[in-house]
């Protein structure tokens, strides 16, 4: 860390920002592997590309959920990911 506070209460928020963005970190990852797998299975026709599907859009909602991507971003990934599904 560049300069460690003085302050006993503005120590206290430097950790929980850490721990904070850490998992806003890992989740974000989360959800980017999760639709990158449905991408992979959907081009490649596998069987299991609707129960990957599942899995991206819900990783999505999750991820908005918590204030990590917007709403229209969340719809319009959820919209790209069912017309690929359907196509």
């Amino acid at each position: 860390m560049k300069n460690m506070p003085q302050i006993k209460s503005a120590i206290k928020r430097v950790k929980t920002q850490t721990a904070s963005r850490e998992a806003n970190i890992s989740q974000m990852n989360a959800m980017r592997t999760a639709v990158k797998k449905f991408k992979v299975a959907d081009e490649s026709n596998a069987d299991n590309a609707q129960d990957l599907f599942k899995a991206a859009t819900r990783s999505i909602d999750m991820a908005n959920a918590k204030g990590l991507i917007h709403k229209n971003k969340a719809g319009r990934d959820k919209s790209r990911l069912a017309a690929l599904l359907n196509k």
